[in-house]
């Protein structure tokens, strides 16, 4: 991998890139374009920090990767929790399979936090919408326009603003995420209110188990404040389930009544699907997965949506991270391409620091190319585990 931190000049160094969006995919694309030298600033539509309901993350090396570039002050001792074993259960409990298989687990919470610390305060503008994006040609210049009659204007534009991307939409309307069938419950559990059985069998190792249309799989991973001390973490799980497309729109209702489309947080599931995750738990899980899940007081939802975008530039406006690409969570991807868009684009753009064009167009076919085949590895991958048999599905 090129260091491209280590190629910067003076021409580079005058550029400005103007960012949409503040969570991982954005803070990887600011604190990577600022390794090499570009002005950045980072618009969020957000009013406070962003929340960390997204659970767990395997530890991946690009993430690395870019703490090392962005000079992120980092404790490795508290990067993540350790896994050794990949477990696999029957549905009685018996195990299936046991191999080691080490790895560190960590949490969205420190992913965030580390980055955002590496980025600072000063350019990161919170509560900022955007409407539009505006392109001068001739000036080779691209101008964000925000709801509240702001605007602002830099060399390059990154769409780091999630599947539901408003650079997406503008540019490729017709490139959306697509459904796939099923959802993933997920919760957040308290090591320290583990129930018994599920310590005992789930503790410490990487564990699955497989039904028809089920598939689970937990691990711990940092706790409250990247807490890693045992005692402190917290068990992540996630509940892949089959769900037709109209029961998903009952699911993805809120307990307000209100719609959420294809997620809805922690805290927000309605009172019917949390019995419902219970009550399921009860049928269709191991014992240390079923204890695990029906101990969770709170479990959310997310809908499993795939994307690949064929373009990712549009003159100087480009997209990266789930903007562009959604590969399914059996990858254990997503975090990780978002990264590696980002560390591609600032070599791409340190090698040729007199020519935004041309390090653009070098970018996005390799970046397209791998945004199209994590899709294919997770279609595959969720195929083989939901719908391999006959596939037992959510009811109401």
């Amino acid at each position: 991998m090129r260091d491209a931190s280590k190629t910067t000049n003076s021409a580079a160094k005058t550029r400005r890139a103007i960012v949409i969006g503040g969570s991982l995919g954005g803070l990887f694309a600011g604190n990577m374009l600022r390794s090499v030298g570009w002005n950045v600033d980072i618009f969020e539509r957000s009013a406070g920090d962003l929340d960390s309901r997204g659970g767990g993350i395997v530890l991946q090396p690009d993430v690395l990767e870019v703490f090392r570039r962005s000079h992120a002050t980092i404790d490795k001792s508290v990067l993540g929790v350790q896994s050794r074993y990949r477990t696999v259960f029957r549905p009685d409990g018996s195990i299936e399979s046991k191999h080691i298989a080490p790895q560190t687990q960590t949490s969205w919470s420190l992913i965030y936090t580390t980055l955002k610390a590496a980025f600072g305060e000063e350019h990161y503008h919170r509560a900022k919408t955007l409407l539009r994006v505006e392109q001068d040609e001739a000036a080779r210049s691209v101008t964000a326009i925000f709801n509240d009659g702001t605007r602002e204007t830099g060399d390059l534009l990154i769409g780091a603003d999630g599947g539901n991307s408003t650079i997406r939409r503008q540019y490729w309307s017709d490139i959306q995420p697509r459904y796939a069938g099923y959802i993933a419950w997920r919760g957040l559990l308290a090591e320290d209110r583990m129930p018994r059985v599920s310590r005992d069998t789930l503790h410490g190792d990487f564990g699955f188990a497989n039904n028809k249309g089920s598939h689970i799989l937990g691990y711990l991973v940092p706790g409250a404040d990247n807490d890693v001390q045992p005692d402190h973490r917290i068990y992540n799980w996630v509940w892949y389930r089959v769900v037709d497309q109209k029961l998903l729109a009952e699911v993805m209702t809120d307990r307000d009544g209100k719609s959420r489309g294809y997620a809805i947080p922690e805290g927000f599931l309605a009172d019917r699907w949390v019995e419902h995750v219970h009550r399921e738990a009860q049928n269709l899980l191991p014992p240390g997965f079923r204890d695990v899940v029906q101990a969770t007081p709170q479990p959310f939802a997310q809908a499993i949506r795939d994307l690949a975008s064929d373009r990712m530039v549009s003159g100087r406006a480009v997209i990266l991270g789930d903007a562009a690409s959604i590969p399914r969570p059996h990858t254990a991807a997503s975090t990780l391409k978002a990264a590696a868009n980002a560390i591609a684009l600032a070599d791409e753009l340190a090698a040729s620091p007199d020519d935004v064009d041309a390090a653009l167009a070098q970018w996005e076919p390799p970046q397209v190319l791998y945004g199209k085949y994590l899709e294919k590895q997770g279609i595959e991958t969720g195929n083989y585990l939901l719908f391999r048999n006959s596939a037992r599905q959510v009811s109401g």
